[in-house]
């Protein structure tokens, strides 16, 4: 289960998000389009908030994060989670429902996902490239499938636009010391203090 630190660590990283890059998901990705005429979005999470307020009513509700029930798609929370992420495709509870549904049903697709979980992970990094909260999230799928050299990469990269965000840099450290990464941890918990 998802620790209030993680909670926390999300909530803290999106205090200091940046500006937003766009870019298309490549050709033969295996992981759909981000754009199509039939559907709501893509959106930004950070950006575009009054336009993801009725995805976030009407399918990410409380019980759908929650993993207990869908709203708009009968039993099952997958279809809602599905649904937001197409629209929102770089929401980071979201992701992290997505990533926690594949655990709870031991599947890399959920049911409800028209993709995997990792697809997911790679449209968020597609859609809004400099977005380190999804970059974080999936820091966390790949440290929990054991892909440490990948999560190095992701962290590598999140630390680099880290800049002068002292939660983003206290995140990364965390992140560094669930990889067994101690030094890393120390360093980033130094430049975190340091920027306050």
């Amino acid at each position: 289960m998802l620790t209030n630190r993680w909670w926390t660590c999300l909530l803290l990283v999106f205090m200091g998000g940046s500006g937003p890059a766009i870019a298309q998901a490549p050709a033969g990705s295996g992981c759909g389009t981000l754009y199509s005429q039939d559907q709501y979005g893509p959106y930004d999470f950070r950006t575009d908030k009054e336009k993801i307020l009725v995805v976030l009513k009407f399918h990410f509700t409380p019980e759908v994060e929650a993993l207990i029930r869908g709203h708009s798609s009968g039993g099952r929370p997958g279809g809602d989670i599905d649904y937001t992420l197409r629209a929102i495709p770089n929401h980071p509870t979201a992701l992290m429902s997505m990533m926690l549904l594949g655990e709870k049903e031991k599947t890399p697709q959920p049911s409800g996902s028209s993709y995997t979980v990792e697809c997911w992970f790679q449209r968020a990094i597609q859609f809004r490239p400099d977005d380190v909260i999804a970059r974080m999230v999936y820091t966390t799928f790949l440290t929990r499938n054991g892909r440490k050299p990948e999560a190095l990469q992701q962290l590598e990269f999140i630390v680099s636009a880290a800049k002068d965000n002292a939660f983003t840099h206290q995140n990364a450290g965390l992140l560094y010391f669930d990889l067994g990464e101690y030094q890393k941890a120390l360093i980033q918990a130094h430049k975190a203090l340091e920027l306050g």
